[in-house]
């Protein structure tokens, strides 16, 4: 039997002592009065006037001095002691504490706040409770779990023995809200859009594919957060709609790109990729300061300040300086070229000029700080966008550059169901040809874009930028990532 069998059955005997004296080990409900934070926070309060609280909490150390003890237990708002004194609970209660307590499990505490000789505030314990007996140990507070497939497949310890961990779930939550309060405080409606698609579209990604058994079909789960559906809702007379969801892509892993994810999506009609820039650095700025207190980040070997005037950076002028080819009218053999001199390993029989040139972009990306602005990116790589009306080769459309990396993307929305129909063509083509993150031509949403929608910006951005502000994996900056079962 190994050490941590042994640990468990001993638990399990004390769970049996306490059913064998009529204590539920795992009660309904407590009495509680307080949370342990507010203890805290009005603790000078509470002493001077003695006053009787009920907290609970997990156990997190005990010590024991013969007809006394000292625990230290936390209930998610804070950390408090709390001493056990047999004489004021009683020998029966402090036997049974002896008997059946251990580190981790979950009491109930009545009892009055003092602070110690030594000035610790603590709660003198009058009495205590079971709330859940727990049948394994919880791994050093010091070593903790520093495997990280056994961190993330445990994340609930990793997070026990790790406050940081704790404090990306906190900081999610106010991110993601940041971001919704912020829209809704200028008239942008909430909604929820189809995870389940006939086609998929809004991204150039290979989807998931499943089956539906009560329609007897094969549908894909959405890889973007409904763009084409909330298009189709500007053409149905809402003028400024947003949605916050999960999406999924059938792609690989990398320090910035997981499967599934959350993301934010909006579109604001009568509105363009130019007065979108001023929303959106602001947008930025606000989610910065209200989820981490500052405009200013180190992530890694960049620094950059959001409260900073953001630059705009010309994609064909970068890649011209970079790599002596002009996207616009470059030939496939001269991207082949340049991928092999900047040493990018692709098959030249899967490779296209649209693949070629994304591929060169993203190698040059990464030595751009940002904040900014890219603009001017050819049609071919964007089939969404409208066409620039000083140059029809290109694009209204740009992408927010931070840390080297893309950090949300918006343009000015086609409109105009001619070209978005010649647009899906060529994207289908791509797609037939062996592309699998070409986009699926959708007719239904041409149909739809016949029947007039109004010139419209639209806004995307996913929690890589999260794990970006964290300076942080994106993996990391999950709760749960997804892991391969354990063999």
């Amino acid at each position: 039997m190994s050490a941590l069998d042994e640990i468990r059955a001993e638990r399990l005997r004390k769970l049996a002592l306490l059913e064998e004296k009529g204590i539920n080990p795992y009660p309904n409900r407590s009495a509680r009065t307080h949370e342990i934070g507010s203890v805290l926070q009005d603790f000078e309060t509470l002493s001077a006037e003695e006053s009787a609280v009920i907290v609970n909490g997990r156990i997190r150390a005990i010590r024991k001095h013969g007809g006394s003890a000292f625990l230290d237990i936390e209930d998610g708002t804070g950390r408090v002691q709390v001493f056990f004194k047999k004489d004021e609970i009683g020998e029966e209660l402090f036997s049974l504490f002896e008997e059946t307590v251990d580190t981790g499990d979950f009491l109930e505490v009545s009892g009055t706040v003092f602070r110690t000789k030594h000035g610790q505030e603590s709660i003198q314990a009058t009495a205590w409770r079971m709330l859940a007996k727990t049948l394994r140990p919880i791994p050093d507070e010091w070593y903790g779990l520093h495997n990280e497939d056994e961190r993330f497949r445990r994340r609930y310890l990793d997070m026990l023995l790790n406050p940081e961990v704790a404090s990306i779930a906190r900081k999610r939550s106010l991110f993601w809200n940041a971001m919704r309060s912020y829209l809704l405080q200028k008239d942008f409606v909430e909604v929820e859009t189809p995870v389940l698609e006939n086609t998929t579209g809004g991204a150039e990604a290979r989807p998931f594919e499943t089956h539906h058994n009560a329609l007897d079909i094969d549908v894909y789960l959405r890889i973007s957060a409904g763009e084409l559906w909330q298009k189709k809702l500007l053409v149905g007379g809402l003028p400024k709609v947003f949605e916050i969801g999960r999406i999924f892509r059938n792609e690989g892993m990398s320090r910035e790109h997981l499967q599934d994810y959350t993301q934010m999506e909006f579109y604001q009609a009568y509105s363009d990729y130019e007065e979108g820039k001023n929303l959106i650095a602001d947008l930025y700025r606000h989610i910065a300061q209200e989820t981490f207190g500052t405009t200013s980040f180190t992530i890694g070997e960049h620094t950059v300040d959001l409260s900073s005037d953001w630059e705009t950076y010309d994609f064909c002028q970068i890649l011209q300086k970079e790599y002596s080819i002009d996207p616009l009218t470059t030939s496939l053999e001269e991207v082949i070229a340049a991928l092999r001199k900047a040493g990018i390993e692709k098959e030249g029989e899967s490779m296209s000029v649209e693949r070629g040139v994304d591929l060169l972009w993203k190698k040059v990306r990464k030595t751009i700080s940002g904040p900014g602005f890219l603009v001017g990116v050819p049609v071919y790589l964007e089939p969404l966008a409208k066409r620039s009306e000083q140059n029809s080769a290109v694009v209204e459309r740009f992408q927010v550059i931070l840390a080297g990396s893309e950090m949300g993307k918006g343009f000015s929305e086609l409109n105009n169901p001619i070209d978005q129909r010649e647009r899906f063509i060529k994207q289908q083509a791509l797609r037939d040809a062996g592309d699998e993150e070409a986009q699926m031509a959708d007719m239904e949403f041409v149909e739809a874009l016949e029947y007039g929608m109004p010139p419209a910006f639209g806004f995307g951005l996913s929690e890589r930028l999260f794990s970006f502000l964290m300076n942080m994996d994106v993996r990391e900056a999950q709760l749960f990532p997804l892991m391969r079962p354990r063999e």
